[in-house]
């Protein structure tokens, strides 16, 4: 028994000791937002002082910065706090240094701080090395409302002309990517999804499509479904103008103002024969 507390000690004092803190490092985003209903995954890497290991030679863990002993994720449930139970799972493989967690059902008390813990297995013995990084642990910032989509588009579309209009939404959830949906259905909608910075997401969706005339004042919404089924949408006003070009066709020119030409002519025709007729009347009865 007291070798065993020599050796915990010893492992605490190098563990503590500045020659060999610098070898465990974490690197954990410290403050993420945080949709509540929806999910956040946490980035998290880390580096120990041995050679590799293999996944089933670690042991990662997560718990609150106070009290440290209260647990969030571990790979025995019974170990964590029941309001954690069945939310959190490492995204991560500890094998290749990666200790992602990711937290689903976000409630609006989950903000933390959360800490990483790494456990490692010693050879032909029971016990491990163990060291929390407290000095890096993860704040979340929550969020009730989901984030509004951003829409990109030209001011104006051309009858005929290809319109290409981009939305796009910021998230933090890169296992569960909100979806992207737009009022026209039928048009050609691409989708990409890229990382902004560490633990924050763009989701985006490219719609194409030629508007025709009907199309004029029409209203274009994008709607943003998060994990969580928590929407926000975004639209504008489609606004469309006739184009002509310098050397098209008489004929051309002629069917697209048809609308206007054979209205005018017709009100002139109408005048014109009215005053014959007053002026005939008008020399008979003189």
């Amino acid at each position: 028994h007291d070798n065993e507390n020599k050796k915990e000690h010893v492992i605490h004092m190098a563990i503590c000791s500045p020659v060999f803190t610098e070898d465990w490092k974490a690197k954990v985003v410290p403050e993420l937002d945080a949709l509540v209903t929806s999910c956040v995954a946490i980035p998290c890497s880390f580096t120990y002082p041995k050679d590799n290991l293999p996944s089933s030679k670690l042991r990662g863990i997560w718990h609150l910065s106070d009290p440290p002993t209260s647990l969030v994720y571990h790979e025995d449930q019974t170990r964590v706090l029941d309001n954690f139970k069945g939310r959190t799972r490492l995204l991560g493989t500890l094998g290749q240094n990666n200790c992602t967690l990711e937290m689903t059902e976000v409630k609006d008390h989950d903000s933390g701080p959360f800490c990483f813990r790494i456990e490692l297995a010693k050879t032909n013995e029971p016990t491990r090395d163990k060291f929390s990084f407290v000095e890096d642990c993860v704040t979340l910032k929550m969020l009730h409302e989901p984030p509004t989509p951003t829409l990109t588009k030209p001011d104006t579309a051309t009858v005929g002309r290809s319109y290409t209009v981009t939305c796009s939404v910021k998230h933090t959830c890169s296992s569960h990517q909100p979806t992207l949906t737009w009022s026209r259905s039928t048009d050609v909608d691409v989708k990409s999804y890229r990382e902004i910075h560490s633990g924050n997401w763009e989701v985006q969706s490219t719609l194409t499509f030629t508007p025709e005339e009907k199309d004029d004042h029409e209203d274009i919404t994008c709607t943003a479904t998060f994990n969580g089924m928590k929407t926000s949408t975004a639209k504008f006003t489609l606004f469309s103008f006739l184009y002509y070009r310098i050397h098209t066709s008489a004929y051309r020119c002629t069917q697209n103002f048809n609308h206007i030409i054979i209205p005018t002519a017709v009100g002139i025709g109408i005048t014109v024969i009215f005053g014959v007729v007053c002026i005939f009347m008008l020399k008979k009865y003189k």
